[in-house]
């Protein structure tokens, strides 16, 4: 067998035997070497075939720069030879150029090379200094690599990013137009949806104006209706209670004179009758208890007419309130009067919670409507009395003219003015409630008890009437309304009022 080591031993006694230029001819890499004259010493067959040119006829000349930039310019190598490679690199390569990773003092570049080939060719060059055993230069090392391949990759590769590049900025653009359009059909959609909404809300106002006339010409109808259904029973009343009341009166003659009859017929008999006839009479007379009679009977014809004088008060009343004889116009009428007949009117109402206290000023008869402004009163202290809880109360109505200021209200001075108050010692209206309540359907009552138009018709005939309602209250100490209205309302308000009616 072989002994370890043969082998190598028979290889290493191989490449001894070999010249060192058949090593630097046999490279695969274009390699030079140039002397300290810049002469070329070594030109291997590699780089004859990189470069077209012959090494006989390159050897022992300095032509490399020729052959490689087609001017006489020194090449790397001679640049190390001089020393000068630090001073005018940068200035020959253009900064394609950078220092050695590998081999101190060494330097690698690359170029085109026009003058190489059909169409030129790109180099890979490195170059490095060759020394004595002194350190000393003696001359330099140059190879050469063709990159050309890589290079026109690189180039396809960069024109493909660019025009990748290009692409993309133009489908961005395209893009941004898209999402520009994009934006403006959403701003012109959202404009147009604001003026669907506002449209949408000024329908909805509308029709809300719409509901609240016809609950109002509704609840006008209903009260125009009451007051007409009021003045007819009225009426049918008044006439019935005319001649009962007449017949009162003859019924009084008549029993005068029987009682005139009964005396003389007592007087006669105490006269002239038997006694036992006389005893008789005396017996049935204590029977049918005739003294009382005599003494009772004009009682009750009293208090019967008392009562059907205040059936007689109440019809009149309710006719004064419902203005069934008077016409749907504007008229002076005297606001005292209507407050009493409205009074006697609501009666019912207020006459189990509390106590009215009347305190009237001596005010002119008003321009107005006077079954409207009944109603507004009406509204007003039928409210009151609601206000009022379980234990009894009192309601103060007033009168008076001129600037006479409500509490706690802003100072009302209108000239040539009227004003009526209505306050109770009821429970009073929360802050929160009072700019409300002149809203249409708005009631603090329990569901079922108000409708909430009350109030809102009454401020409605206020304002028909160039007036105005107020209200002070306080909670658990009461609430105190004060409407004003003017002596006498405009010509053009008065002639326009008439032409719609």
């Amino acid at each position: 067998m072989d002994q370890p080591g043969t082998a190598t031993t028979s290889v290493t006694r191989g490449l001894d035997a070999l010249d060192p230029a058949d090593f630097f001819d046999g490279s695969p890499i274009a390699t030079f070497v140039v002397n300290s004259r810049h002469l070329v010493t070594h030109y291997n067959q590699a780089c004859a075939t990189l470069l077209g040119v012959p090494a006989e006829s390159v050897i022992g000349t300095s032509d490399l720069g020729k052959i490689l930039y087609g001017v006489d310019r020194p090449i790397m190598a001679d640049l190390i030879v001089d020393g000068s490679m630090e001073s005018i690199v940068a200035d020959l390569y253009e900064n394609r150029y950078r220092n050695s990773l590998v081999i101190p003092d060494a330097y690698e570049a690359e170029g085109f090379f026009p003058n190489l080939g059909t169409s030129g060719r790109w180099l890979f060059f490195t170059a490095a200094p060759l020394r004595d055993e002194d350190g000393v230069v003696v001359g330099a090392i140059e190879t050469l690599q063709d990159i050309t391949e890589r290079k026109v990759a690189e180039s396809a590769l960069m024109k493909a990013q660019l025009e990748v590049e290009d692409m993309v900025t133009q489908r961005t653009a395209q893009l941004a137009e898209v999402n520009d359009a994009l934006r403006q059909d959403v701003v012109r959609r959202e404009s147009v949806e604001l003026e669907l909404l506002n449209r949408n809300l000024e329908l909805s106002a509308l029709n809300d104006k719409l509901s609240t006339a016809q609950e109002h010409l509704v609840q006008s109808e209903k009260l125009a209706s009451i007051g007409l259904l009021a003045a007819g029973v009225a009426h049918e009343i008044n006439n019935p209670i005319g001649y009962v009341f007449s017949n009162f009166g003859m019924l009084e003659e008549y029993l005068e004179k029987l009682f005139q009859m009964l005396r003389a017929y007592e007087m006669a008999c105490d006269v002239q009758i038997a006694p036992e006839a006389l005893r008789a009479l005396q017996a049935k007379k204590l029977e049918m208890e005739i003294d009382f009679l005599k003494e009772d009977i004009p009682n009750l014809m009293r208090e019967s007419k008392e009562g059907i004088a205040r059936v007689r008060k109440i019809v009149q009343d309710l006719k004064d309130f419902s203005h069934v004889d008077a016409k749907p116009q504007w008229q002076f009428a005297d606001l005292n009067r209507g407050i009493e007949s409205t009074l006697n009117v609501v009666n019912n109402e207020v006459k189990y919670k509390a106590d009215v206290v009347k305190e009237y000023g001596d005010i002119p008869e008003v321009q107005c409507m006077p079954s409207e402004i009944n109603q507004v009163v009406m509204n007003l202290v039928v409210n009151a009395a609601h206000a009022i809880g379980p234990n009894r109360g009192k309601i103060y109505i007033r009168s008076g003219v001129g600037n006479a200021k409500l509490q706690g209200a802003a100072d009302l001075k209108i000239d040539n003015s009227v004003w009526i108050e209505i306050a109770d010692t009821g429970s009073g209206i929360p802050k929160d409630v009072v700019p409300r309540i002149f809203d249409p359907f708005f009631t603090t009552k329990p569901v079922g008890k108000g409708t909430g138009l009350g109030l809102s018709l009454s401020y409605g005939i206020i304002q028909k009437h160039h007036g105005r309602i107020e209200v002070d209250t306080e909670v658990g100490k009461g609430t105190t309304f004060r409407i004003t209205l003017p002596l006498v309302q405009s010509d053009q308000v008065v002639q326009s009022k008439e032409t719609k009616q």
